[in-house]
C-alpha cells in the first residue's frame, strides 16, 4: 500500500502602515516575502503534537467538516497562549476578518494555490475592502497582517499550525505583533495540492488593527 507522507506548509504576510498615525486614504506600504523563502517541511514520521502545545483543549483535532468552530477555538487558544506568555494582550476574534480569512482558504484548496495574492489577483487588503466594513471611512489608520498554512495527516491540526508558524521568523512576527487586536481564522477541508486519501486542512489567519476618526 502506497503511504502518503505528512506535508505541512506555510507562509507568512505583512501588511503594515508605514506609522499607525497615517491617514486611511494614505498609500500602505506592503511587505512580501520572496516565494522561495516559504518553509516546505516533509515530516513523514510526525505524530506528535508540538512540546508545549497542551494548554488548549482540542489542539490536536483533525479538521474535519462537522468540527470547525472547536478547531477555530483551539487555534486561537493556542495563538493567545504564545501572546499572553508574553505579557501581550490576547488577539480578539472578529467576524469581518473571519468571512475574509474563511473565504480565502476555501479558495486555496478549490483552486490549487498557495500564496497571499488570489487567483483573481486579490491582495488581503482587497479582500478585506471588497467584502467587509473593517476599513471603512471612519478608520484614520489601521495594519494588518497574514498567516496561511496547510498540513495533511497529522501535521492538520491547531496544534501543528501554530507550531509551524511559532517556528518561521514572518508568522512568529505577526503572532506577537503587539499592535493587532482582531484575528479572523478561517479552516478549509482539504490542500491546495493532491494529498492522496490522508485527511487535510488549510488555514488562513487575518491579523488587524485599526483607530478611527
Amino acid at each position: 500500500m502506497h503511504r502518503i507522507a505528512a506535508h505541512r506548509l506555510v507562509a507568512p504576510l505583512v501588511l503594515a502602515c508605514l506609522a499607525v498615525a497615517l491617514p486611511a486614504t494614505a498609500d500602505a506600504a506592503v511587505t512580501l516575502p520572496k516565494v522561495d523563502a516559504v518553509v516546505h517541511r516533509l515530516l513523514p514520521g510526525a505524530s506528535k503534537a508540538p512540546a508545549g502545545a497542551a494548554p488548549c483543549a482540542n489542539a490536536d483535532v483533525v479538521p474535519t467538516a462537522s468540527n470547525g468552530a472547536v478547531v477555530r477555538s483551539a487555534t486561537l487558544c493556542l495563538l493567545n497562549v504564545e501572546r499572553t506568555s508574553r505579557g501581550l494582550r490576547p488577539l480578539r476574534a472578529d467576524d469581518q476578518l473571519r468571512k475574509v480569512a474563511d473565504n480565502y482558504s476555501g479558495q486555496m484548496v478549490s483552486h490549487g494555490f498557495f500564496a497571499h495574492v488570489g487567483f483573481d489577483g486579490s491582495t488581503l487588503r482587497s479582500r478585506i475592502k471588497s467584502s467587509t466594513r473593517y476599513l471603512t471611512r471612519r478608520v484614520a489608520s489601521w495594519s494588518l497582517g497574514e498567516n496561511l498554512y496547510w498540513g495533511s495527516g497529522s501535521l492538520a491540526t491547531p496544534a501543528q499550525s501554530v507550531d509551524a508558524w511559532m517556528h518561521s521568523a514572518g508568522h512568529r512576527h505577526n503572532v506577537l505583533n503587539k499592535n493587532f487586536r482582531d484575528i479572523g481564522i478561517g479552516i478549509a477541508i482539504g490542500a491546495p495540492q493532491d494529498v492522496g486519501d490522508s485527511p487535510a486542512a488549510t488555514y488562513a489567519t487575518e491579523f488587524g488593527t485599526r483607530s478611527f476618526h
